[in-house]
């Protein structure tokens, strides 16, 4: 059977990075397709006033909702889950969440202009590998990226280029060359 070699998604825990543990959860959740009733959330209403065809449809959002909780509930730990224990749907589970753990837009901006620095004053360190000088400018990007800022591939691949150490500059002018930068992807350079 094909289910057999099924291999359960490990359930991301929250460990305080919000941005980075609600990309996660978000992708998790819509795999498991109950991003729906997390993102708009689910109404409680009273069985009785519904036709059958409602309350079915009612029950399922329902525990598509109990069981978006579940994840929540199982991504935190006792403290934090107690804070949210109250709450009567996994949307406001997640918005409580957010609002707690994601941070002011102030701070926000501020740990955005603190990558941005970050970004524009890397430079490739003598010896480094080119891999290795790679990683460190896409963890930069990645955290920029998680703070608002989409940079454009140009800039990045411009940026590289010319943040190289000198002994790259024969290749740098052969990549120049030969290719149209403004066309050039991060997984192309």
């Amino acid at each position: 059977m094909a289910s057999d070699n099924y291999v359960q998604p490990a359930i991301p825990r929250f460990d305080g990075h919000y941005d980075h543990w609600s990309m996660l959860m978000e992708n998790l959740l819509r795999s498991k397709e109950y991003w729906d009733v997390v993102n708009s959330g689910f109404l409680e209403t009273d069985g009785a006033t519904l036709i059958a065809a409602q309350r079915t449809a009612h029950e399922a959002a329902k525990l598509k909702d109990l069981k978006a909780k579940n994840y929540l509930f199982q991504a935190t730990d006792r403290s934090i889950m107690e804070t949210i224990l109250c709450k009567d749907t996994s949307k406001q589970n997640w918005d409580s969440m957010k609002k707690k753990y994601q941070g002011s837009a102030r701070a926000k901006r501020q740990q955005l202009q603190a990558f941005r620095t970050e970004f524009e004053t890397l430079r490739m360190n003598s010896g480094e590998l080119v891999r290795d000088y790679f990683s460190r400018m896409m963890a930069i990007v990645s955290k920029m990226w998680i703070h608002g800022d989409k940079m454009e591939d140009i800039a990045i691949v411009e940026k590289i280029l010319r943040s190289l150490t000198p002994k790259f500059i024969y290749i740098v002018c052969a990549i120049e060359e030969s290719n149209d930068i403004e066309e050039l992807s991060i997984d192309e350079l």
